[in-house]
């Protein structure tokens, strides 16, 4: 189940860096954005590199949560500020609540699951006290 809830929070991040790539403008408009000048698909493009990489990235950590915690903790810390970024421009009127509120939604298990799987087994050792048995 650890594998398979990582997995999906990936594919998702995947999916959403494939769609700003190859068809931003195609994408805000289907969410309900205003439409976007045409310049703003460079900017698009590289938030698309950053979800395509961490999704491949997250992936690859799904295997084994615990040995890659920093990963998955970061993608707890990604949605908490996108919940956050999600609750202030709601707030203040700059998008309507019907806009915002599934995103917002996702922020919110996302964290949950990535904060909870992202947990470390055992505390760190050093290398060296993995090495020699002090007891």
């Amino acid at each position: 189940m650890t594998i398979a809830l990582l997995r999906l929070v990936a594919a998702l991040q995947m999916l959403l860096g494939v769609l700003y790539l190859v068809a931003p403008h195609w994408l805000l408009a289907r969410m309900g954005h205003s439409p976007a000048a045409a310049d703003l698909a460079y900017p698009l493009a590289m938030l698309a590199a950053r979800f395509l990489a961490y999704g491949l990235g997250l992936w690859w950590a799904a295997r084994e949560p615990s040995a890659h915690a920093p990963w998955v903790r970061l993608m707890a810390l990604i949605q908490l500020i996108d919940l956050s970024a999600g609750a202030f421009y709601t707030a203040t009127g700059v998008v309507s609540l019907g806009l915002s509120a599934l995103p917002m939604i996702n922020a919110v298990w996302i964290a949950a699951v990535c904060w909870r799987l992202g947990a470390r087994s055992e505390e760190p050792t050093s290398e060296l006290q993995s090495r020699v048995d002090i007891s």
